[in-house]
């Protein structure tokens, strides 16, 4: 509840303080600080210390796993806010109302890991989503940025509606909007409630699969995030995806058992068509920007695996996965924002013109690939040994190793260019600040390919 309360807050201030001072630096320290504030708050809730005592009357349920998640996300935002700020500043003239935007869905956030029923799922959903179709559109002068804006909101509010549907037939077959509602017994004459409640389950796997970009419903993905500005397209692409992902299992952990086989089935080919086309589009883009999209894509296809999984391992896995895979897209963009040219080409000759900038790509880029000594190798790790502990699903492992080295091929396209090609990679000016952050996160994405049980060990004690 404190994260709730206090992100909801902290957006609120950020608005009045766009008021007092107009002095963008500011602003970014004012959102750093309240980002510090943020997680002190949620680490007293997780551990009893200090929480704001009101009654939910069970619509929101905290326990260690979702409150450990929000400390993960809000640290992974405090990091994009030192290392991306500046760029926040760039992108227009409403900063402070940008990261009013951010707080409010981190607010979005914090309901979706402690939601206990289907309204609480509908307001986080839409709490965490009206704040980045403003965002996605952020860009006035870009009509790429309008055109994004546009088709993420009316393809969003679509889906919407497939969630409401959703949960009506939910409701209908369980008179309950709790997680754990099972159907009642149908009586004479009445619609066999199981049948209403499998229909709600499927429209709910519809409208939470659009969430987190999983194909098929995967459409919108590339083109909101290619027109999206930069700065908040590495924000949406990591810390917003990992939410998604969180409401996800939290709403079929106790559900699933409900679809019976036919479960495992849609969730294989989901799994299968998310790593296919993610990765076999990735390798056809000649823009970097839409190549991390595409791979955000099949990504997410990884993610995946803690669904199908449920287990012990899947819940470590996610939590890994989530740091991990935000460590190093926020450090990729913040890399790609400084770049002129966005094209495969415009990385040529980098590691000659700014070593710097291009080493820490590198580094950022095989966490990505799932490269050892990096945080996404365990990542990857985390989810195949999941499955494997689950029995039965061997093929999908040999499948997802497949396309993993797939995407091996895409990520060291940026790294040939930079270290084997000859060219003038241009870069817009670099402060040494920002060079120092980017050397501290490519440091923390290493420790943690090392070390994986400092995030770890953080949920059991």
């Amino acid at each position: 509840m404190n994260a709730i309360i206090l992100s909801a807050l902290l957006g609120v201030v950020m608005m009045f303080s766009g008021i007092l001072t107009k002095n963008k630096s500011v602003l970014k320290y004012i959102a750093a600080g309240g980002l510090l504030l943020l997680i002190a708050f949620n680490v007293m809730d997780t551990y009893a210390i200090f929480k704001f005592d009101i009654n939910s009357r069970g619509l929101l349920s905290f326990e260690k796993f979702g409150l450990y998640f929000n400390t993960l996300a809000f640290a992974a935002t405090f990091i994009y806010v030192l290392l991306s700020g500046s760029d926040i500043e760039k992108a227009g003239i409403n900063v402070a109302e940008y990261f009013a935007l951010i707080f409010f869905v981190l607010c979005g956030l914090s309901i979706l890991s402690g939601f206990n029923g289907m309204l609480m799922l509908f307001l986080g959903i839409e709490i965490l989503s009206i704040p980045l179709y403003i965002l996605t559109g952020s860009d006035k002068r870009n009509l790429k940025s309008n055109e994004a804006a546009l088709k993420y909101f009316l393809m969003g509010s679509f889906t919407t509606g497939i969630m409401l549907m959703g949960i009506a037939f939910f409701y209908g077959a369980t008179g309950s909007f709790t997680l754990n509602a099972l159907p009642v017994i149908p009586t004479t004459g009445m619609i066999n409630p199981s049948f209403l409640h499998v229909g709600g389950l499927l429209l709910l796997f519809v409208a939470m699969s659009f969430k987190v970009s999983a194909a098929p419903f995967h459409f919108w993905t590339p083109d909101v995030y290619d027109g999206a500005p930069s700065v908040f397209t590495s924000f949406m692409a990591t810390i917003v995806k990992a939410a998604g992902f969180i409401a996800f299992i939290r709403l079929f952990q106790t559900q699933a058992v409900a679809l019976g086989p036919t479960w495992k089935i849609i969730l294989s080919i989901v799994i299968i068509l998310t790593l296919l086309i993610g990765n076999i589009t990735a390798v056809f883009q000649q823009s970097v920007k839409r190549m991390l999209a595409y791979s955000s894509i099949a990504q997410a296809g990884f993610m995946l695996f803690a669904l199908f999984s449920s287990n012990d391992l899947a819940k470590e896995g996610i939590l890994l996965y989530s740091v991990a895979y935000s460590l190093a897209t926020i450090g990729i963009f913040a890399v790609l924002i400084k770049m002129n040219d966005y094209t495969f080409d415009g990385f040529n000759g980098l590691a000659k013109s700014n070593p710097v900038l291009a080493f820490t790509a590198t580094i950022f880029l095989l966490s990505l690939a799932g490269i050892p000594l990096t945080a996404g190798f365990f990542a990857k790790y985390y989810m195949l040994a999941s499955v494997i502990k689950q029995g039965g699903s061997l093929w999908l492992v040999i499948v997802a190793l497949f396309f993993a080295a797939v995407s091996v091929y895409y990520y060291f396209r940026v790294i040939q260019a930079m270290y084997f090609k000859d060219g003038d990679a241009g870069t817009a000016p670099i402060s040494g600040a920002f060079k120092l952050t980017l050397v501290l996160l490519t440091a923390l994405v290493i420790v943690l390919g090392i070390f994986p049980s400092i995030i770890l060990n953080g949920f059991y004690f």
